[in-house]
């Protein structure tokens, strides 16, 4: 506190309004298979659309129905953390290779023609047998151009044209750093072998063939420049080596491993799965899209020259600071010459190690008149392929606690996890590891369910106590249920009815219970576990399947059908054995969220000191917690005590505060009894 040692007027401002945080009841925890997405990562999904984009569709290919079930929760709750299991060793990235190629280009000449009279040329650039301008591109350098005290006839048209090759069809470069500076090109705006570059140079602006001007040289594949000539026709190149040992690529990859990332045609004509896409633009950029199932989604604008707009900055090369959604890019270079390592630029000759290979298909090292000084990406649809999943087994789901993978990676407070599910995986060691997580963590209740194809409620039943070949140790916790049959629903993706696992439509029906009630209500019954989805269970239980699921020492949730008021679930038991008030699921969600609230509220009080002032603090926060749960119909009673009966002289030493909160919770109607008497006419009522 502060000390006030001279006249004057003070104020302490001092905040007395700790209040309890509100937790979100209906975060689900989902974990299984995908065909894409990230991997060993909790990822937030907050609607259907989101959960296809990122991950992708369902399919009966992918074990378990980690999709189908979010799919169907995320209708009654916007807050998912979803979790794709892959087998890191064996999972591969799509890919697609796009292929680089030069612009056709040729040499000005050294000779200065611009020092006393014009230089006249025609430039035409032909794409796929198309010629890019109506007439002839005409351009005149006027007489007396130069670059400093150097008349530099290169120089000139850089100016006039556009330089870097910034004209929609042909630009020019100037080499600045060459004897004399007036060495230079004219190139086309486009790349590769469909691309012819022509042009014829004048000394008068008749363009007569008399006035033809032996202004232009043509360079090899070898570099080397020819004879100079008047008119000149140049073809560009794919830098692919198709007979010898070297070739150059840009590979685009998956941004995840997943065959969902594989583009294939599907069987209603319909394409599924990504493409990469460059189409031409003439000048330095080029523009690349990222295709899915067969749309463009996202659009790139890249140069392999421009500072800024170079490939690896337009496009992330890993994992972080993600530019696209779906891809990555990196160079490749594969070759018996492991000495190539600078890659080529746009404005940058290509390293010796290509010069005089078959670049242009030509074993031999060509002859023709090709120069792949100024590289692009060619234009075309790369399909995505290669891309594996991995194995999807068990052992992935499971996971590691130790990296925090598979179930393990639901191990983590700030997700706020409050229901987690393996959707379609009835495996004992993987609904164990749920089970055991949601125990040690007491953040979640795990929802799991027997395998489909049981026949008869007593194999349900021997399922869960441990006594079936499918499991061999019962299920008693009460941070767990069950819920079964397994019910048929119309796939609308498959286009088919398929038997989804129960435990999908216990967490949903859980999220509107949340939304139509409190967290603390049954969801179950007529009111809030009515199912309107699924048409019908795989098995129909009556009256007395219902007691013995429900009784005797069994923990099995009914999933029933009713003749007029349809499916719904009809029991609300946690898998605890014992009969407390937590053998329901109702108070054990209600526990759940109680304890959130009060790590979240109270963490403040951490190291303050541990006296009357504190306690008092502390029941201040957690009396309006639980006013408000008994307001809203989850407690019939409750006490808070925090003094020093709980604080006592050794747990004070020990650095340790107690509070002790005692809990009545409203019980549910589960069992709703009325007795009928009758009586004689002369009885009085």
């Amino acid at each position: 506190m502060a000390n006030f040692v001279s006249p004057g007027v003070y104020v302490i401002e001092k905040d007395l309004s700790d209040y309890p945080v509100a937790i979100n009841p209906s975060v689900v925890g989902m974990v299984g298979f995908a065909n894409q997405g990230p991997i060993n990562k909790a990822t937030l999904i907050t609607s259907q659309e989101g959960l296809v984009q990122v991950f992708g569709n369902p399919s009966e290919s992918i074990n378990g129905q980690a999709l189908e079930g979010s799919l169907e929760i995320l209708e009654t709750t916007n807050s998912m953390y979803f979790i794709r299991c892959s087998d890191a060793a064996g999972a591969k990235d799509a890919s697609s290779t796009v292929v680089i190629g030069s612009c056709p280009s040729f040499e000005l000449s050294a000779n200065d023609y611009g020092t006393t009279s014009s230089l006249y040329l025609d430039v035409q650039v032909n794409v796929d047998g198309v010629n890019f301008y109506p007439t002839p591109k005409q351009f005149n350098i006027p007489a007396g151009t130069s670059i400093g005290s150097t008349s530099a006839q290169a120089y000139a048209i850089k100016s006039i044209v556009g330089g870097s090759l910034d004209g929609a069809g042909v630009g020019s470069y100037f080499d600045d750093t060459t004897a004399g500076k007036t060495k230079g090109w004219v190139a086309a705006g486009f790349a590769g072998s469909s691309v012819v570059l022509t042009a014829s140079a004048y000394g008068a602006s008749t363009r007569l063939i008399t006035d033809g001007l032996s202004a232009l040289r043509p360079v090899d594949v070898s570099g080397n420049s020819g004879n100079q000539v008047s008119s000149i026709s140049v073809t560009g190149c794919d830098i692919v080596s198709t007979g010898a040992t070297r070739s150059l690529a840009y590979s685009v990859q998956s941004l995840y491993p997943g065959i969902g990332y594989n583009e294939g045609a599907n069987v209603d004509g319909t394409t599924s799965g990504f493409s990469t896409q460059v189409l031409r633009t003439g000048g330095i950029n080029t523009n690349v899209s990222i295709n899915k199932d067969g749309a463009a989604e996202e659009s790139f604008r890249m140069s392999l020259a421009a500072s800024g707009s170079f490939a690896e900055d337009v496009l992330n090369t890993g994992g972080t600071s993600l530019k696209s959604q779906y891809v990555k890019g990196y160079f490749t270079y594969q070759g018996s010459d492991a000495g190539v390592t600078a890659m080529p630029t746009f404005q940058s000759q290509l390293s010796s190690n290509f010069i005089g290979e078959a670049i242009d298909g030509d074993a031999g090292g060509g002859t023709s008149a090709v120069n792949p000084r100024f590289c692009k990406f060619t234009e075309g649809t790369y399909t995505l392929a290669g891309g594996d999943n991995g194995a999807q087994t068990k052992t992935q789901v499971i996971g590691t606690a130790s990296d925090k993978t598979g179930i393990y990676a639901l191990d983590d407070d700030t997700l706020n996890i409050s229901m987690g599910c393996v959707a379609g995986n009835s495996d004992q060691d993987v609904q164990g590891t749920l089970i055991s997580l949601a125990e040690t963590s007491q953040n979640f209740l795990a929802v799991v369910s027997p395998p489909e194809g049981l026949t008869s409620v007593q194999q349900a039943i021997d399922w869960s106590n441990g006594q079936s070949d499918e499991r061999t140790a019962a299920i008693a916790s009460n941070y767990a249920a069950i819920y079964w049959p397994w019910v048929k629903t119309f796939d609308v993706i498959a286009q088919k009815d398929r038997y989804y696992d129960p435990a999908i439509f216990a967490i949903r029906q859980m999220a509107y219970t949340d939304d139509v009630g409190e967290p603390w209500f049954a969801p179950a019954g007529v009111i809030r576990g009515r199912l309107t989805k699924p048409s019908e269970v795989e098995i129909s239980v009556n009256q007395g399947d219902r007691d013995s699921m429900y009784s005797g020492g069994n923990v099995v949730n009914p999933i029933v059908n009713f003749p007029q008021q349809g499916l719904m679930i009809f029991g609300q038991r946690t898998a605890q054995r014992n009969p407390t008030a937590l053998d329901r699921v109702n108070v054990r969600r209600m526990l759940i969220i109680i304890r959130k609230q009060l790590l979240a509220s109270t963490r403040r009080f951490v190291f303050e000191p541990n006296d009357a002032t504190t306690w008092e603090k502390v029941i201040n926060v957690v009396n309006p917690l639980l006013d408000d749960i008994a307001r809203r119909r989850g407690l019939v009673d409750y006490k808070v005590v925090c003094d020093e009966t709980t604080n006592t002289p050794v747990r004070v030493d020990r650095n340790e505060l107690w509070c002790k909160v005692l809990l009545k919770p409203t019980k549910t109607a589960e069992i709703v009894v009325f007795e009928l008497n009758l009586t004689n006419q002369s009885a009085t009522l």
